[in-house]
């Protein structure tokens, strides 16, 4: 075990990028999948983020060619991008981003029960658990409207189909991302690593376009503006920007901490779907985002009291 010490401004920026920016996805997905297949989508978007963010990294003189550390970041890229964010862009085609987003919150739970080396520190801590529990509960209660009309409401193969992936999504993301923080090396570029992972998830797409016939079929005189805005979006802030900030949380903070982002990320997505669509927020929907922000709150009440007792720097450990 290696302690060091990482710059809080640093800590909440990259916090920040990942509550924040990941919340908006949900609405800039929807909006690229009315121009790009959702199989293209996911090659084109993360092979170019790769191809980007590799550039800059040999720019930097950064060590691209490592096997061991290009081995890791291959498996949890395929975990994290291809398996769980790939399955958020196919089921977007037929499910609400609503629906999609409740399921996508239950990463916060698999971090818990995946961290088997967190087990006694996550378990036996109270607030931890409780702000698990509630914070789910906020989620539900968020979305508890949309969740009640799709039940009402017959459901296609495709959607039956969706929900079960979703189920299964958010425990290859909590898988990849645990696989992520143990096994990297703490001294390995963060960069180069999410580099590697984007460019694994961004290839193993390509099988699903052949299989789909995407390609046959898709035109790119026919992609309007805003599909092309939106997956200019993902490109550089949901993949190059917020991505990188996750991997580099994983390193310098504990998982269950890192996790609150699938709480978080809904928030923000209810908010601009307010702001730039028709829809409207309920009493019971205010209800559901004050639940989440006092979760996350919960979860992190053990790190908060760590860290008046320890030095005013955050205090960060690494398996």
């Amino acid at each position: 075990m290696t302690n060091k010490t990482a710059s809080p401004l640093l800590v909440y920026l990259a916090f920040a990028t990942v509550y924040i920016v990941w919340g908006s996805t949900y609405f800039f997905i929807q909006k690229a999948l009315a121009g790009f297949p959702p199989f293209f989508l996911g090659t084109f978007r993360f092979i170019i983020a790769g191809t980007l963010l590799m550039t800059w990294c040999k720019f930097k003189g950064e060590k691209i060619l490592d096997w061991k550390n290009m081995k890791y970041a291959i498996v949890s890229g395929l975990l994290m991008l291809g398996v769980a964010n790939g399955t958020v862009i196919w089921v977007e085609q037929f499910i609400p981003s609503g629906l999609v987003a409740i399921m996508v919150a239950s990463a916060a739970i698999w971090f818990v029960i995946l961290d088997k080396p967190k087990w006694k520190e996550n378990l036996s801590s109270r607030s931890t658990v409780a702000g698990l529990i509630i914070g789910f509960i906020g989620v539900i209660l968020l979305f508890s409207e949309q969740v009640l009309q799709a039940v009402n409401t017959p459901q296609s193969t495709n959607q039956i189909l969706g929900m079960a992936l979703l189920v299964l999504g958010p425990i290859a993301w909590a898988g990849g991302s645990l696989y992520s923080k143990y096994h990297s090396d703490a001294e390995s570029s963060v960069s180069v690593n999410t580099a590697w992972q984007m460019l694994a998830a961004g290839i193993a797409f390509i099988p699903g376009s052949v299989l789909s016939s995407e390609y046959s079929r898709f035109h790119w005189n026919n992609i309007s503006i805003d599909a092309w805005l939106s997956i200019t979006y993902l490109i550089i802030f949901g993949s190059i920007a917020a991505f990188s900030a996750y991997i580099w949380l994983l390193k310098v903070r504990p998982a269950t901490q890192v996790s609150t982002y699938a709480y978080v990320n809904p928030v923000v997505a209810i908010l601009l779907s307010v702001c730039f669509t028709t829809d409207t927020v309920s009493w019971i929907q205010i209800l559901g985002l004050f639940v989440i922000l006092g979760s996350v709150l919960l979860i992190n009440l053990v790190k908060y009291r760590k860290n008046k007792v320890s030095a005013p720097a955050v205090l960060c450990t690494e398996q």
